[in-house]
């Protein structure tokens, strides 16, 4: 991993098709009523990071994105219309992240911003959306920042919150391994902090000890060392993959050998082996963390079946993981959005068709809890350990909130996909 430099802003504009009407600045428009939609096209925009820290693993996620995208225009689009999907990179750099959104949204005009990822990156261009009211759907990240529709009525979660998954977490090591030393590494803004909070209400009480990382500095040398002067038993890790990877690889230099519990967003198994080499087997083995989504190695799910056969046709093939069934999972979601808002499509209408809510139909794994007064994303997590270098669930699918109520047992099945794969007009 390297230090972030300064870059130019790289636009990756990953479209079905060139934008067609619009204003004297390009933007797609209908008839000046809607920014970003024609009789035509739907154009949404993104930022991700493409290149930079985050960029492992994370940078699959909007190819598959645009993966499920093109596969639902080649199958007549929505409401007649086909999603025009446009990523800029902003290299996980909160400030790269505000020149691109504004340039995505002043000079675009596109409809809405769909999955901007990270929590400092997407914490600045909050307060520009909402004065331009534009939708900021399903933001890539567990933050609670997403959940204040008082404050941000256009803002929607997607992740569950990280204080949700950390007390999740914090409950399976309170119950697994009572009396161990456990301690915390957490990236040094608020998606390490939320997730400290709901670890430590999961567990009933503090760590024993806590450090943190900044993404800029790829060394946790110190952090990992002073876990091992402590006594440290159990660790839980809120990092994103390049940092889990770090983690595991600096404690087995030093001898350290823990029992590492990780968040969701930074353990993908096949991302982690990609950075880890040859000794990822023996570094990953016993390894637990949690998902809400289908896993990319459990064949016999309808939605693996489903998001293979996307991933084959429209988006190279690409080696298939936790992340692309992320970015198609998400994009299923916008779908069922854009559906429920119908055909007289406005951006006021997509944000009422959210609260609403009803969308019992996808993959996830727990309910996501969307209502005029609820802007979160999903609401529970199931855990899982990595076993010969694949997660696998096990026990209950869990759901809790992320204040002091109880973590409990999800009983409804999940749901399967339509036959064709794409959501129904409502």
């Amino acid at each position: 991993m390297r230090r972030i430099a300064p870059v130019a802003v790289v636009a990756l504009i990953l479209a079905t098709a060139a934008c067609s009407g619009g204003d004297d600045q390009g933007g797609a428009t209908s008839g000046g009523n809607t920014p970003g939609v024609t009789d035509t096209e739907i154009l949404i925009g993104t930022h991700m990071p493409l290149t930079g820290p985050a960029a492992a693993g994370y940078s699959k996620i909007a190819p598959a994105s645009k993966a499920y995208f093109d596969y639902v225009n080649a199958n007549g689009g929505v409401n007649g219309r086909k999603i025009n999907y446009k990523v800029m990179d902003d290299t996980y750099n909160p400030a790269t992240t505000q020149q691109v959104v504004r340039e995505l949204v002043l000079q675009d005009k596109v409809f809405a911003i769909f999955n901007g990822l990270g929590t400092a990156t997407h914490t600045g261009v909050l307060d520009f959306l909402k004065t331009n009211r534009v939708p900021d759907l399903f933001v890539s990240s567990g933050s609670h920042s997403w959940d204040q529709p008082q404050k941000y009525p256009g803002t929607f979660g997607f992740n569950p919150d990280y204080t949700v998954e950390g007390k999740i977490l914090g409950t399976y090591v309170k119950t697994t391994w009572a009396g161990k030393k456990t301690c915390f590494l957490g990236q040094d803004d608020d998606f390490g902090r939320d997730s400290l909070l709901g670890f430590e209400k999961g567990l009933g009480a503090p760590v024993a000890a806590k450090q943190t990382y900044v993404t800029s500095n790829p060394n946790v040398g110190p952090q990992i060392g002073a876990f091992k002067a402590a006594g440290c038993e159990v660790i839980m890790l809120g990092t994103i993959p390049g940092f889990t990877a770090l983690s595991l690889g600096t404690a087995a230099k030093i001898g350290y050998k823990p029992q590492f519990v990780v968040s969701n967003v930074g353990a993908d198994p096949t991302t982690l082996t990609r950075s880890l080499g040859a000794s990822a087997p023996a570094l990953l083995e016993g390894v637990v963390a949690d998902g809400y989504l289908p896993l990319s190695n459990d064949d016999s799910n309808p939605w693996i079946q489903l998001f293979k056969k996307v991933n084959a046709e429209h988006n190279g093939n690409a080696e298939f993981d936790n992340l692309i069934v992320y970015g198609m999972s998400g994009a299923y979601l916008l779908v069922q959005a854009l559906q429920a808002a119908g055909k007289d499509l406005t951006r006021e209408g997509i944000i009422e068709a959210v609260q609403k809510n009803g969308f019992t139909g996808g993959p996830g794994l727990s309910p996501l809890r969307f209502s005029k007064d609820d802007h979160s994303g999903y609401g529970g997590m199931r855990l899982t350990k990595i076993t010969g270098g694949k997660a696998e669930y096990f026990g209950p699918t869990y759901e809790t909130d992320e204040k002091d109520g109880p973590v409990n047992e999800y009983t409804t099945p999940p749901a399967t996909p339509p036959a064709n794969g794409i959501p129904a007009t409502s």
